[in-house]
């Protein structure tokens, strides 16, 4: 057999593995018509260019597309996102979370590399080696063939990709051109997108996009003028967990009280991308979105950053931020001087005592940071702590004796179950962080804001089991807009009694909304977020996790399909679903503020080097 036509079957297959991961009801001659013709080209040149070695080229060839294939799975599994050149620049971050991808890695994926691993075998053994070769005619294919294909799969490709260029959402693109040449694709394409000049970009540009309305006299400004902020951010704390019960036993009832006693944002979302828990840092601490594609750590870190640390500062504030992971993890050190720090807590000062995942548990994140901010409160001058916590991470595998929620049989063995567990535990550790808080006197003192990081549980990782337990959870199909809902709740000093709001915000707006409760203008400041308090429409800009385009306004989630007209609209009530739920121009408007932060976070001045 020539081994263009058995490298060629056996990539065929790799391809429908790869596909029926990624697309859901694909056509069937997709994959064969949007990827073979990729496939094709590399082999031809194969046959005109090697003449010795042919087995051995066409198998690393095979190995390297394979990779490629496998990556795409394995990123999408994890972001739900195709996988394009510049994530594989965070490669050297996979060993950090090998036990998250290890947990989405399926038996079946791997087979992928088992021809790899049979032909490499073989050919290494010299005996066995002669019949491999045997089995193959390694007479070239005729040059005229040679050449049809060749031509008729190069026009194919340019096909596949040229009418798809302008398709906004990347799951349809790399669908509609092949996902081999939409890799390509990305590879070649214009990197950069002409900026907007920053000094064209305003505040009042930024609020006409967001269809913000001015408040003459805005509701609670001041209310906690001078007094201490902390914010407290919750490792992979999704929405569904607030007065979440299994067999009447409540899962959190630390936050399910704080929900109760506070101020609760129930339609609150994250604005998060790669970088996840440092990017909601980044998003918090500036109210800018993060880039394309990109973790903001990586390519913003750099900038002299407008920022909450910075904005307190000027205040009087004393400024810290406490995670119990290494803080060159996602380039953390860079981000903390970019947005003006003064201090921060790592696994340095936290230490290697009861080790969970990348470093100590919540437990000893709360008891040690207590103890800093008991000494920041003592202090003659107000002060700003950003305390993350961490055990409740992806794959959320907790050592036995901090697992203590009695799950029934149906939960157990699966990652929603674990999920529970972990957000069980997250959440005693709180209660008794809070507990301490009030009896030092700090709550009552002090502005506090507690939010989830990002999702937890990501639809695309979920095997039938799973998605079957949050359907039950839901009582209706789980969905993108229940899978990026995340809480907010806010306690501070002179509010009004307890509420449950509606009014739709994201990680964005937790910025302007403190301001606003502190007193701070933010007149000389530009921020994409708005103050939670004093409005009542919002328009949320999504990336990442989500096909870029997408948005959500005060009524759904809108995910754009090869364009606007045919999006899907994800409704926060099913009785909204026949309503016309958003506009082209929201969509539009949307985009511009993506671009429009792009281009001033680009163009601020880059942080001295010391």
């Amino acid at each position: 057999m020539k081994p263009f036509v058995f490298f060629s079957i056996i990539m065929v297959l790799k391809i429908y593995i790869t596909w029926l991961a990624v697309f859901d009801g694909a056509q069937p001659w997709g994959p064969l018509l949007k990827e073979i013709p990729f496939i094709w080209i590399a082999f031809i040149l194969i046959e005109w260019f090697s003449s010795k070695r042919k087995i051995g080229i066409y198998l690393g060839v095979n190995f390297i597309i394979t990779a490629v294939l496998f990556a795409v799975i394995m990123y999408y599994k994890y972001y739900g996102v195709i996988v394009n050149p510049n994530a594989l620049q965070q490669v050297n971050q996979v060993t950090a979370v090998k036990n998250s991808v290890f947990s989405l890695l399926s038996p079946h994926y791997l087979l992928i590399f088992l021809d790899i691993v049979v032909l490499g075998f073989w050919l290494m053994r010299k005996k066995r080696s002669c019949v491999i070769k045997s089995f193959f005619n390694l007479k070239r294919i005729r040059g005229s063939v040679a050449a049809v294909i060749f031509s008729v799969s190069l026009a194919l490709c340019v096909f596949n990709i040229w009418p798809n260029r302008a398709t906004m959402n990347e799951i349809k693109q790399a669908e509609q051109m092949g996902i081999l040449n939409y890799e390509t694709y990305t590879i070649f394409k214009s990197k950069e997108p002409e900026l907007t000049d920053k000094r064209e970009i305003s505040q009042a540009k930024i609020n006409e996009l967001k269809g913000i309305t001015p408040v003459a006299e805005p509701a609670y400004f001041g209310a906690a003028q001078d007094k201490n902020v902390i914010i407290i951010q919750m490792e992979s704390f999704q929405n569904f967990l607030i007065d979440f019960k299994i067999d009447g036993q409540e899962v959190t009832p630390t936050m399910n009280k704080l929900a109760r006693d506070n101020i609760y944002f129930r339609h609150f979302y994250q604005m998060v991308g790669q970088g996840n828990t440092s990017d909601a840092e980044f998003v918090v601490n500036t109210s800018f979105y993060i880039p394309y594609n990109e973790a903001a750590t990586q390519n913003y870190a750099s900038k002299q950053l407008p920022s909450l640390p910075k904005l307190l500062k000027a205040q009087g504030y004393d400024t810290a931020t406490f995670h119990t992971n290494v803080v060159d993890f996602w380039n953390r050190r860079a981000l903390y001087n970019a947005i003006g720090f003064d201090r921060f807590y790592d696994k340095t000062y936290f230490g290697s005592e009861d080790t969970v995942f990348f470093g100590p548990s919540d437990e000893v994140l709360y008891t040690k940071t207590i103890d800093e901010i008991q000494k920041m409160y003592d202090a003659d001058h107000p002060f700003y702590a950003h305390v993350l916590s961490m055990t409740a991470h992806h794959p959320y595998t907790l050592p036995n004796e901090k697992r203590s929620f009695p799950l029934p049989e149906r939960y157990q063995d699966n990652m929603v179950g674990d999920y529970i567990q972990a957000q069980n535990y997250a959440d005693q550790a709180l209660g008794k962080f809070i507990e301490e808080l009030k009896e030092r006197g700090i709550w009552d003192d002090s502005i506090v804001l507690i939010y989830g990081d990002h999702l937890g549980l990501p639809m695309y990782s979920l095997d039938k089991q799973g998605l079957e337990l949050m359907k039950e959870i839901y009582g209706k199909e789980y969905s993108y807009i229940d899978m990026i809902n995340i809480p907010l709740i806010v306690s501070a000093p002179n509010m009004s009694e307890p509420a449950v709001l509606d009014t739709v915000g994201g990680q964005v707006d937790i910025l302007p909304t403190l301001a606003n409760l502190l007193g701070i203008s933010l007149d000389q400041q530009i921020h994409f977020g708005q103050d939670l308090f004093n409005q009542t429409y919002n328009l949320l800009p999504q990336r990442y996790y989500l096909p870029s385009g997408s948005f959500l306004n005060d009524k759904a989630l809108f995910l754009p399909g090869i364009e606007y007209q045919d999006g899907i609209h994800f409704p926060f009530h099913e009785a909204q679903a026949s309503q016309h739920l958003t506009t082209e121009k929201e969509y539009d408007r949307a985009l511009q503020l993506l671009h429009l932060s792009d281009s001033y976070v680009r163009q601020l001045p880059d942080v001295p080097i010391e």
